[in-house]
């Protein structure tokens, strides 16, 4: 007995958690719905970062798809609703920001660092090549005569043990 009422409520804990939360804000028309969910999948969470307002929690995310439902209400286009967003949150508001005088950095950034290590490490292994040949180089007639004059010299010479 005791493991039937265990397995009811054990059963019933489970359908509990089965229903899954209905977003209020969703729009009833499906092309509304449609733009609604790819609107807030391509916007960024101004808290969050790294995260689209579809995806996050914030209370910020959770302002701006009401916002956006206001928007599709209202009958604004996507590009209306995008320009909005950018004008209040800036262009990191959008995960592909545009080319501008302000983005150029973030655009040309990686390339250009990318670039710069590629020709410190095109100038570094060009030292080291020059200065391996400069140790290979003979030797001059003066280097000879001294180099021939301290192996002649009795104090330098190596005494072996017996």
């Amino acid at each position: 007995m005791k493991r039937l009422i265990v397995a009811i409520v054990l059963g019933l804990g489970l359908l509990g958690g089965s229903h899954a939360a209905i977003d209020a804000r969703e729009p009833a028309d499906e092309s509304q719905r449609q733009r609604y969910y790819e609107l807030s999948s391509v916007l960024r969470c101004p808290k969050c970062q790294n995260q689209n307002i579809a995806d996050s929690s914030a209370p910020i995310a959770q302002d701006l798809r009401g916002e956006i439902q206001r928007m599709l209400g209202e009958g604004r286009s996507d590009e209306q609703i995008i320009e909005f967003m950018v004008a209040r949150y800036g262009d990191f508001v959008l995960y592909d920001p545009p080319l501008s005088s302000h983005t150029l950095l973030l655009w040309f950034g990686p390339a250009a660092l990318l670039l710069a290590g590629g020709v410190a490490v095109a100038a570094i292994v060009a030292s080291r090549r020059r200065s391996r040949s400069g140790a290979a180089r003979p030797l001059s007639d003066a280097e000879r005569r001294r180099l021939a004059g301290l192996l002649q010299d009795p104090s330098l010479s190596i005494e072996q043990d017996p």
